[in-house]
């Protein structure tokens, strides 16, 4: 298996001869196509555990941001003539894994409080593996509402712990799950690993890359634009919910992107999600179900320089808005296309969520002794947000210099996969967690409209560009459907 991480220069990176496999870092260098950064160039600092897992979480999510870093600099030397340093701290890492349940905001008694969503929590407690008929475990996902009631539907339970057990424990598993897909909601049996690759579509996964970027069609180069920041100038839409493709462009937004963040009122979300992964974006409502406001996202296109969007599998492409036409719409754009299973394989066609991702590759098999866990962490979804924006870096990158459109296709379970091959650490400590004092260390205060909040800010560092959030969160919907006039500001006191 992979050796830990510890303190380590780039320069330090080899592969693993004996294992024949990559370092976490090296295969997201891979992805950039560029070989391995100068010595010194990028410094990965600690190691797991930092929480209650054996996975290694916290560093593979270090290699993706320290990727993500590479890009930028490649961005900054394009504009520039200069390449900057990289730093990441695996701790660092490891706490924007779980960003949400650091966030605070103000109480009425004048103290920093956790945001605390009774109903998501009373979500989780159902979301987890039940036993069934033939000895296997399933993982039902109840997810939103309009999810859960149709879960329920299927499964003729009540939802709450002890009317889901009783009602999952008369089902074979693979049945169930066969019936989970064939009603259109999320979940699946818990596989091992090796089960997982050795399924048609664990092979599938297997033969691809952690990130897929595809050229989808010509266009003259597109140089990036003067400005104080490596994306400036950059407009991305963001049309995604929950974590990973929100994930996704607030880290374009980190870098200075303009990201207009588009859903319609009528969608249900996560509150503490959309406040927390919102930072920096604007927010506007538009109804793909109605003709004028398909045409007025059509306008934001023609505009755009990266599409991020997070649909079901084949619902985009209905709605008008697939990689294809959104390339002869606006040629030179970067598509972004962030799912559970990929785009390709017999599960492609499935919908799903963090918690199926951990269950389908092995992650949540292996969770303790006594019965399948999910991890003390959203990692494939943060994991998953985080290489989608690394595309979507490489990709404009690509733009820059030869010209084209591109298509940047990540998954859930592609991460699962990612995260699983790193290997594993001892951990026999239950409730690990950052100290108080890094997470003070760490947290930033923002003004936005509903409300201060105390939250993580960005946890890379470069040297000469820091990453940054020039607007607090915005209120859902809150902003028009169209694009700031050339010069207009904001700032995090907003």
């Amino acid at each position: 298996m992979l050796r830990a991480a510890g303190t380590v220069s780039v320069g330090e990176y080899r592969i693993d001869k004996e294992a024949g496999m990559m370092t976490p870092f090296e295969e997201v260098m891979a992805v950039r196509g560029k070989g391995m950064p100068a010595d010194g160039e990028v410094l990965i600092t600690g190691a797991d555990p930092v929480f209650s897992t054996k996975f290694k979480i916290g560093e593979t999510c270090a290699a993706v941001l320290s990727g993500i870093g590479v890009a930028v600099t490649d961005i900054w030397e394009l504009k520039t003539g200069r390449r900057q340093k990289a730093a990441i701290d695996v701790r660092r890492a490891a706490a924007a894994l779980r960003s949400t349940t650091y966030m605070q905001r103000l109480g009425a008694n004048g103290g920093w409080e956790q945001i605390v969503n009774r109903k998501h929590e009373d979500m989780t407690k159902i979301t987890q593996p039940w036993p069934t008929k033939d000895g296997r475990w399933v993982l039902p996902h109840f997810g939103l509402p309009n999810l859960q009631a149709r879960m329920c539907q299927l499964l003729d339970c009540e939802p709450n712990p002890d009317s889901v057990g009783k009602a999952v424990i008369k089902w074979d598993a693979l049945d169930l799950e066969a019936a989970i897909d064939e009603h259109r909601v999320c979940g699946g049996m818990v596989r091992s690993n090796s089960e997982w690759l050795e399924s048609e579509h664990g092979k599938v996964l297997a033969a691809k890359p952690i990130v897929e970027i595809i050229k989808i069609g010509d266009s003259d180069p597109e140089p990036f634009s003067e400005g104080d920041r490596p994306l400036s100038g950059i407009k991305a839409l963001d049309l995604t919910r929950i974590l990973a493709g929100p994930i996704a462009a607030r880290t374009l937004a980190e870098h200075g992107a303009e990201v207009l963040m588009v859903t319609a009122e009528r969608l249900p979300q996560i509150a503490e999600h959309v406040i927390d992964t919102s930072h920096g974006k604007r927010s506007c409502f538009l109804d793909l179900s109605e003709a004028k406001q398909v045409d007025r996202l059509k306008a934001l296109v023609k505009e755009v320089d990266v599409f991020s969007q997070g649909y079901r599998p084949g619902m985009i492409e209905q709605l008008g808005f697939g990689a294809a036409a959104l390339a002869q719409l606006r040629p030179g754009i970067v598509c972004v296309s962030i799912n559970c299973y990929g785009a390709d394989g017999p599960f492609s066609h499935r919908g799903g969520w963090e918690q199926v991702a951990q269950t389908m590759t092995g992650i949540c098999n292996e969770g303790s002794p006594e019965r399948p866990k999910l991890l003390p962490a959203a990692a494939c979804d943060y994991t998953t947000g985080y290489l989608a924006a690394y595309g979507a870096l490489l990709a404009l990158v690509r733009r820059a210099t030869e010209g084209g459109s591109y298509h940047v296709r990540v998954s859930l379970c592609q991460s699962g996969m990612f995260i699983y091959r790193q290997g594993s650490v001892v951990c026999n400590t239950p409730n690990l967690d950052l100290s108080d004092k890094e997470l003070a260390d760490l947290r930033i205060e923002t003004q936005p409209k509903a409300g201060p909040l105390r939250h993580l800010g960005p946890v890379l560092h470069l040297s000469e560009t820091p990453p940054r959030w020039i607007r607090p969160t915005p209120v859902l919907g809150g902003d028009a459907p169209d694009w700031p006039q050339a010069g207009a500001t904001a700032t995090a006191a907003e």
